[in-house]
C-alpha cells in the first residue's frame, strides 16, 4: 500500500538534505513506527508522504493502483489525498463549529462518498471506536481520549489505503494512549490498511509490526 524509492528532500539553504535516497514498503494490513530523534525529519516525510510538502527526487507509490504522488499535479494529489490517505494527529483537528458525525463526514464529502452512504457508515464506526450516540455532540463536551477517538474514526471513514498518525497518542495520559493506540492497530489491520505511525514513544513503537528509525544518514 505504500512503496517509497529514492526519496530526497532538502530544505532552501539548508547545509544538508533532510533525507536522501529513503526506501520504504509497507505490506496492507502492517502498521509501522517511524522512530528518531526530533528534527530529524520524521514529519517532513508524513507531509511529502502525503504530498503537502515536494520532494526533490523519487517516488512514493500509494494504494492498490500505486499512485505515484511525487509525480501529480496539485488537483491529482489533492484527489489521492482524499480517497486514499487518513491522517491522525497528536492535536486532534477536530473541528470545533462541526458536531462529532459532521467531523468524521469530512472526508466522506471530500472522496464524493454518495450521500446515502454517510450516515451508516458514520455510525457504524462510532460504535466501532466506543462512541455511539455520540454523532449529535459537539467537540468542546469530549474528553481527549474522546477526540482522539473522533479522529481515529474520521481517518477510516472513507476506507484509505494508508493511514499516517502522527504522535496519535502523544497529548494523552498513558491509560488513554493504550486505549486509543489498541483501538487504531485494530481497525487499522480490520480494514487491512497500511499505516505509518511517527512516535516518540517506545511503548507505542513496540505494538507496531516493525521499527525504523530515521537518522541524518536515512532509515535504519
Amino acid at each position: 500500500m505504500l512503496i517509497i524509492t529514492h526519496l530526497s528532500k532538502r530544505h532552501p539553504r539548508a547545509a544538508r538534505p533532510v533525507f536522501s535516497a529513503l526506501d520504504l514498503a509497507v505490506a496492507a494490513g502492517e502498521v509501522v513506527a517511524l522512530i528518531g530523534e526530533s528534527g530529524v525529519g520524521k514529519s517532513t516525510l508524513l507531509n511529502c508522504i502525503a504530498g503537502l510538502e515536494p520532494a526533490d527526487a523519487g517516488s512514493i507509490l500509494i494504494g492498490p493502483a500505486a499512485a505515484d504522488i511525487v509525480h501529480l499535479d496539485e488537483a491529482a494529489r489533492a484527489a489521492l489525498r482524499a480517497s486514499a490517505i487518513g491522517f491522525v494527529f497528536q492535536a486532534f483537528h477536530v473541528l470545533p463549529t462541526l458536531t462529532v458525525a459532521q467531523n468524521v463526514a469530512v472526508p466522506l464529502l471530500l472522496s464524493r462518498v454518495p450521500l446515502h452512504d454517510h450516515a451508516p457508515r458514520i455510525e457504524s464506526l462510532l460504535a466501532r471506536v466506543g462512541l455511539a450516540g455520540f454523532g449529535a455532540r459537539w467537540p468542546a463536551t469530549l474528553s481527549g481520549g474522546e477526540l482522539q477517538r473522533v479522529a481515529i474514526a474520521r481517518a477510516l471513514v472513507h476506507r484509505p489505503a494508508l493511514i499516517l498518525a502522527d504522535e496519535p497518542t502523544g497529548n494523552l495520559d498513558p491509560r488513554t494512549a493504550d486505549e486509543v493506540l489498541a483501538l487504531l492497530l485494530e481497525r487499522v489491520r480490520e480494514q487491512n490498511a497500511s499505516a505509518l505511525i511517527v512516535t516518540h514513544s517506545q511503548h507505542v513503537a513496540q505494538r507496531c509490526d516493525r521499527i525504523l528509525t530515521l537518522t541524518p544518514e536515512g532509515l535504519e
